[in-house]
């Protein structure tokens, strides 16, 4: 599936790193590994704004024969040391400790969210406002804050993060009566349930949101079921956005039929329309380390979110190497589209990507597309 407006809009090149809020702290290069997986919503004037996830990494993570970290300390920035004989550095975007009987893991970057203003269609860069990044504040938080969702629920903007840290791997919300500052309001969910949507509006009185625990478990469905067990995308309830009540129904689940979704999670904060609740979310086919993300689509009844009422098992995005072309010497992952966040623009939505956790990736797709 291809579409006539569908471009890179921010990379790696964009970021001043002299503005970082680790500038000066570390006395080592950092370097921008990724600025991807961008929430979207549209601000009063119009304009929109991305919340873009800043992966900022060692430039040389190796030395004295140890592998480094980035990490949070009460208020600072530091630098842990891991002797290189006991990890495992397979992956670019993190190293496992070795040994043990789960994994461990730290990660080779440490993530902040950077608020980048665009025009009305999302093509060009109105302004990036590093004044008002959100950062770590806290050990919840100290290997950082990724991943965000911003929804607008009646005159509130609400925006779910993912904050990462040896405590636990949990979201946190973060609430603004503007869309562009933002007060930090609690930890929202426990460890390692992430992907959290909040619907961009109530059904009878109650907030609605999608979320996805994982976890190194899961039960089989019985055989010949349509369903494959592993991660899903699951739902709750809440009547203040803050506390949540998972619900008894399941969500969307991984079909038994096809491998390109045996992993799943939530992309973009579902949207009212006429058919009912349009949710872009993420599917993952097995491949080597990270795997193959695409992005797909699926319609949730009005008054009754666990019930799909359309979608479509053919991939919406998939990653596109055109567009990755001229940063070919900075890619480290392929095959990834991560979509984070659609707006309305009359006959089409701009819908927002992470492609191969690099860059933002701006789609206009006809609302047509959905009928």
């Amino acid at each position: 599936m291809s579409f006539a407006v569908d471009r890179l809009v921010l990379t790696p090149d964009d970021i001043d790193l002299s503005r970082s809020p680790l500038a000066g702290q570390l006395g080592v290069e950092t370097y921008v590994l990724g600025a991807f997986n961008p929430a979207l919503t549209r601000l009063p004037s119009g304009n929109l704004l991305m919340m873009v996830r800043i992966a900022e990494a060692l430039r040389k993570p190796k030395f004295d024969g140890h592998i480094h970290n980035i990490r949070w300390s009460e208020g600072r920035y530091v630098l842990d040391a891991w002797p290189l004989d006991a990890v495992d550095t397979a992956d670019p975007r993190k190293f496992l400790l070795n040994g043990g009987r789960w994994r461990v893991m730290a990660l080779t970057s440490l993530s902040w969210l950077l608020p980048v203003e665009l025009t009305p269609d999302g093509l060009e860069i109105v302004a990036l406002h590093y004044d008002r990044a959100v950062a770590p504040q806290g050990d919840f938080q100290m290997y950082g804050v990724e991943d965000a969702r911003i929804s607008k629920v009646g005159d509130e903007w609400l925006m779910t993060t993912c904050s990462v840290s040896p405590e636990r791997h949990s979201t946190t919300l973060y609430t603004s009566d503007n869309g562009l500052d933002w007060r930090f309001a609690d930890i929202i969910l426990d460890h390692q349930n992430k992907d959290m949507l909040i619907f961009e509006g109530t059904i009878d009185g109650q907030y609605w949101a999608q979320t996805r625990p994982l976890g190194d478990l899961y039960f089989a469905y019985p055989p010949g079921s349509e369903w494959r067990a592993g991660p899903s995308i699951n739902l709750a309830t809440s009547p203040d956005a803050r506390h949540w009540k998972p619900c008894l129904k399941p969500g969307i689940r991984p079909h038994a039929a096809t491998v390109a979704t045996a992993r799943m999670g939530g992309g973009t904060p579902p949207i009212l329309t006429e058919r009912g609740w349009l949710t872009l979310w993420h599917g993952v086919e097995p491949k080597e380390i990270v795997g193959v993300y695409r992005t797909y689509w699926s319609i949730l009844d009005a008054d009754d979110p666990s019930r799909t009422v359309a979608t479509d098992h053919a991939p919406l995005l998939e990653a596109n190497p055109d567009l990755t072309r001229d940063l070919e010497d900075q890619m480290y992952v392929r095959d990834v589209v991560f979509t984070t966040g659609i707006a309305d623009r009359g006959d089409h939505y701009v819908v927002a990507s992470g492609e191969a956790d690099l860059a933002c990736r701006i789609t206009h797709i006809p609302k047509a597309r959905f009928e």
